[in-house]
């Protein structure tokens, strides 16, 4: 006997179609599983917003030597190489200027990384408990470890370029050696540069712009003192770039009496303060440009400058504590091309 009651699905055509949940609950898995793609890729680069849970052990060391922060340590090498005026473009020199971006990034940035993350582990626990430490995902005596492995394959390499350029001084291996023991006493007690945000961000900006410019440029040309002072000029631009990821920070420096500069001056005053060593440190770089007559030079660096202007009142200085991630993705672009196009400028007016 057929059913007296007719089917809902038979005649009612709202009903005859899927059900809304269905669709909403097939839209809410594929972000889902989008949002978790996007948690374990910034897992491995080491970015805010990763997420625990990762069990393999080379995963977890790669996710401790934070990758993300390796580029512009490359990019540190690319820039000396070109402003010693003398990389040729042969396939030894590639070589050579691999294996000094291999030492200046995952070598010795992941070494200070990791040393890092060992002594912040009281802090991360407030700020980022899902980093491999205080998630418990990697035990102390493997990180301690790693340090030790990167720094003396760092040393290792570092001493290997100095034969292959000839120098009877050492200069690379002594510049890593001052970076090495810089990285250190920014993060270990006693001294911990790091609770001092002038001090801790100046040495974070040398470490990014100045030491891998240097061992580039040492490794294919002179490293002049003119190259050292600028290059240190340019890491109060750097300077700037650190107080960036200080305001991630704000909640665990203050409760540990960290005295960043978001801690020290609140978040608005830092924020300007940031914004403000950016560029002005850059246009001084443009001005010097234009007092050795690489003019042209100059002018694309200050055209490099105005787009950073723009997102630093767009994203910033709006909201730092939202947009800081969104600001170094729109902005530091323009920064590290300008690193370049100075570079460029210098070793043109060397081989002029």
């Amino acid at each position: 006997m057929s059913d007296l009651n007719p089917s809902p699905s038979s005649l009612d055509p709202v009903a005859s179609s899927p059900p809304a949940t269905d669709s909403v609950a097939t839209g809410a898995v594929e972000s889902t599983t989008a949002g978790d793609r996007s948690a374990k890729a910034r897992q491995l680069l080491g970015m805010k917003g990763a997420q625990p849970g990762e069990t393999s052990i080379w995963k977890i060391r790669l996710q401790l030597m934070k990758p993300i922060t390796w580029i512009p340590l490359i990019w540190g090498v690319v820039c000396g190489a070109a402003a010693s005026g003398n990389f040729h473009w042969s396939l030894e020199n590639v070589l050579v200027a691999a294996a000094c971006m291999l030492l200046s990034g995952p070598l010795l940035t992941g070494y200070t990384q990791i040393l890092n993350d060992y002594y912040d582990r009281e802090i991360d626990a407030i700020n980022e408990p899902y980093r491999p430490i205080p998630s418990g995902a990697i035990s102390l005596p493997q990180v301690v470890t790693q340090i030790w492995v990167l720094l003396i394959a760092g040393i290792a390499v570092a001493f290997a370029l100095d034969q292959w350029a000839g120098h009877q001084f050492p200069t690379i291996t002594v510049i890593a050696l001052v970076g090495s023991f810089l990285s250190y006493i920014y993060s270990a007690p006693p001294l911990k540069l790091k609770k001092n945000g002038w001090l801790g961000g100046y040495a974070l900006g040398a470490s990014y712009i100045a030491f891998p410019w240097w061992a580039g440029q040492a490794l294919f040309g002179d490293l002049t003192p003119t190259i050292m002072v600028l290059t240190l000029c340019y890491s109060l631009a750097g300077l700037g770039i650190a107080i960036v990821n200080d305001f991630k920070s704000v909640e665990g420096d203050r409760q540990l009496g960290l005295q960043s500069l978001p801690v020290m001056f609140g978040v608005k005053p830092a924020a300007w303060i940031c914004v403000l060593m950016i560029d002005v440190f850059q246009g001084l770089i443009a001005a010097y440009l234009i007092f050795i007559h690489q003019n042209l030079y100059a002018a694309i660096l200050i055209s490099l400058i105005i787009p950073q202007i723009t997102f630093q009142d767009m994203y910033f200085l709006r909201d730092p504590l939202q947009n800081d991630v969104k600001y170094q993705a729109s902005a530091q672009p323009f920064l590290v091309l300008g690193m370049l196009v100075a570079a460029l400028a210098l070793g043109r007016s060397i081989a002029v």
